[in-house]
């Protein structure tokens, strides 16, 4: 199973080439013109100063409100705390999933190899984690 999964990967590897479908032409129309807005908007640094400002004031004031003695309920101080820790939790999982998803689509790859390796990298560092978790016990 293991040399048919790799037989595969390299197949795919090889046909590699850039299909259009039938009747479009290589303008795109919407869908190229929306995916290029979105990709300037995102190349732009303000807007990472923006998210990077929300993001931290989104994980700190939670875990202020959740730690803190600001007069909140018990059950929603917990929450916050669970939504600060999500909120890294997905942070650093998109960290490792976009960071193989550009390394191999840097290196020549298609959108499904970068996939691919995003999610094999995910998959790697769960299971680091709970052998971890087993060993240690780290998380709890």
């Amino acid at each position: 199973m293991g040399l048919l999964v790799v037989a595969t990967f390299v197949a795919v590897a090889e046909i590699g080439a850039k299909r259009v479908a039938p009747g479009r032409d290589d303008a795109g129309g919407r869908y190229e013109a929306i995916v290029g807005k979105l990709g300037d908007i995102a190349r732009t640094p303000a807007v990472w100063a923006v998210s990077f400002v929300g993001i931290t004031v989104l994980v700190g004031g939670s875990i202020l409100l959740g730690v803190g003695s600001f007069g909140i309920p018990e059950g929603l101080a917990g929450t916050l705390v669970t939504v600060a820790y999500l909120t890294v939790g997905l942070l650093l999982v998109g960290f490792v999933f976009l960071g193989a998803y550009f390394a191999t689509r840097s290196r020549g790859l298609g959108n499904a190899h970068g996939v691919a390796a995003g999610t094999l990298a995910t998959g790697a560092a769960f299971l680091v984690l709970v052998t971890v978790q087993l060993l240690v016990g780290v998380v709890g």
